[in-house]
């Protein structure tokens, strides 16, 4: 849960996106990786988009390389155990392909989540003609994941500096908090729905236009590169 938090935190923290290129470009390139790695049946391909996401990985602060591993390596895992009985029965094909496919495409997605602020991701999904109402959903729930969390944490942590000795009434103090919690969380529901209200929101989401760059054409023409690749290899 604190995990969860620091992410938040993290994501919030972040001044400028990094990898040098618009929010936007990276949602839709990022849908576009994982498109071709999941229709390919080519190892080739495959082994490259693993080289292109190893170099952008290299990019990435020691840190955030970790998390991004980390996640990528647990995909991988998973996907090799699931694939596991079908081996030993004769399929090496599935048991090669589906969890290096796991990794480059957990790979791709980790490196979108660590690289944008999800402020901009929302902003991102408007460009793209997303309903207004699905925007909506998604950052009230990011926002108020990390508000919520930040108050049950702040509960929880004062729980503990009362709790004195042995408590045999640990479970009762935790439903007194999720009671609070709750209550907390419909009181900040009002209080977002009246500020909406005197602000005159509407509904509608309005995002700012951003241009592209000379770093947006580079790093388009290179994805063009990697379609034409798939095609050859294909």
């Amino acid at each position: 849960f604190v995990t969860l938090l620091s992410r938040f935190r993290s994501q919030s923290a972040l001044e400028r996106d990094l990898l040098w290129v618009s929010p936007v470009s990276k949602l839709a390139a990022a849908v576009l990786y994982v498109v071709l790695v999941s229709l390919t049946r080519q190892f080739g391909f495959v082994y490259l988009m693993l080289a292109y996401a190893a170099v952008l990985l290299a990019l990435l602060p020691a840190r955030e390389l970790r998390r991004c591993l980390a996640g990528a390596f647990a995909a991988a895992a998973l996907a090799y155990l699931i694939l596991l009985p079908s081996a030993l029965a004769g399929s090496r094909y599935s048991i090669t392909m589906i969890p290096a496919k796991a990794f480059v495409c957990v790979s791709f997605v980790n490196l979108l989540s660590r690289t944008t602020r999800w402020d901009r991701l929302t902003g991102a999904l408007r460009r793209f003609r997303f309903p207004d109402l699905f925007i909506f959903v998604i950052d009230i729930t990011i926002k108020y994941i990390a508000l919520l969390g930040e108050f049950a944490l702040q509960m929880l942590y004062a729980l503990r500096l009362r709790s004195v000795g042995r408590n045999r009434g640990k479970y009762g103090s935790l439903a007194g908090a999720a009671g609070t919690l709750f209550l907390k969380s419909r009181a900040m529901s009002e209080e977002l729905y009246y500020a909406m209200e005197c602000r005159g929101f509407t509904g509608e989401y309005r995002t700012a236009r951003v241009r592209p760059t000379w770093r947006d054409g580079v790093f388009w023409a290179l994805n063009a590169g990697l379609v034409l690749a798939y095609f050859a290899l294909s």
